[in-house]
């Protein structure tokens, strides 16, 4: 029986994967080995009241930001939301600054005052880490609308989730953006659940690839979990932005491992779903896979990998452990009056 209009309607775009280098494959795999280590260590150092207020952590995701930034030059802006860890590792920085903002510790990123949900680098082109949901799509359209009028050809890389894409302020950004065709590429992480309620009970368009077409804004569905496709679709939705195109949607179909937060026991899915993802979609087995079948590593380089990567991870948490606390006068600097 041939498929009715609405059903063809609702057929995934999904872009195809980038042939991938051994060493580009390496890459990805460190990359998204020290993404999945730190916020495994991040969780244990959670429960252990090591760190407090909020933490989301990125497992499962990793593919996306790790592709992205395979495919984005130097000066290109990232600007996300409150699950930010992974984004700030892959911008290069340092992963006991991080760790320790976490602690809230005085050599934390942010000088230990602003926690998991707000670290920011300027050097490394990081401008949060926001809480607010939806707030940092306004940003990265401003950061966008700065090199449009400088002229420099950076883009500005704007992460936010399923959720936050019902966000008004989302669709004051699109239509700013088009008008002046700014080069931003906004990225919709959508891992399914928000908070905790799926997508089908929560969003009208559940293709959130079409959100833009209202402003003439292209948009296409991505394999969140291949970070070879993610990297192809990337240098594609790069390319427009440079060629002042205007602005570009990538929906990155994701999945989370972990609850919302720390605090989220995810009971609104089942364990075989989520153990269904891990052993069929994991995007860093996919490439340890693919190094082992193109003989591109073995077992054992891998797992040398994965040893230096703990061994970051580790001395990371050991500065986050033992790092001073801010001095109570940190309250009355870095305050905008």
């Amino acid at each position: 029986m041939a498929a009715s209009a609405s059903s063809r309607s609702k057929a995934p775009k999904v872009a195809g994967p980038a042939e991938f280098t051994r060493e580009q494959e390496l890459h990805a795999y460190r990359e998204m080995l020290l993404i999945r280590r730190f916020e495994e260590k991040a969780g244990q150092m959670y429960g252990m009241g090591l760190i407090g207020g909020f933490c989301h952590l990125y497992i499962g995701q990793e593919a996306v930001v790790v592709g992205m930034q395979m495919a984005a030059q130097e000066g290109d802006q990232i600007i996300t939301g409150y699950r930010d860890h992974g984004h700030m590792l892959v911008c290069g920085m340092d992963p006991k600054g991080v760790m320790a903002e976490l602690t809230g510790r005085r050599g934390g990123l942010s000088k230990g005052k602003g926690g998991s949900m707000h670290m920011f680098s300027k050097e490394k082109h990081f401008y949060g880490g926001h809480g607010i949901v939806g707030a940092q799509v306004s940003l990265g359209t401003g950061l966008a609308f700065a090199n449009h009028y400088r002229g420099n050809k950076n883009v500005s890389m704007v992460y936010f989730g399923d959720g936050a894409a019902n966000q008004g302020q989302v669709y004051e950004s699109f239509n700013m953006a088009e008008l002046w065709k700014l080069p931003a590429i906004y990225i919709i992480e959508n891992n399914r659940y928000a908070m905790g309620t799926s997508v089908s009970r929560a969003s009208a368009q559940s293709d959130f690839s079409k959100r833009g077409l209202s402003f003439n804004i292209p948009g296409e569905q991505v394999d969140g979990m291949d970070v070879r496709a993610v990297k192809a679709a990337g240098a594609k939705a790069l390319a427009w932005c440079r060629e002042g195109k205007g602005p570009y949607i990538l929906e990155m179909q994701t999945y989370r491992y972990r609850g919302h937060s720390m605090s989220d026991p995810a009971k609104y899915r089942s364990k075989e779903e989520v153990q269904k993802m891990r052993e069929e979609h994991d995007p860093i087995e996919q490439v340890r896979g693919r190094l082992l079948r193109e003989k591109f590593a073995t077992e054992d380089e891998l797992k040398a990998t994965d040893a230096k990567v703990r061994a970051i991870v580790a001395e990371a948490a050991e500065f986050a452990t033992n790092d001073p606390e801010p001095d109570p006068s940190e309250l009355w600097t870095d305050i905008l009056l």
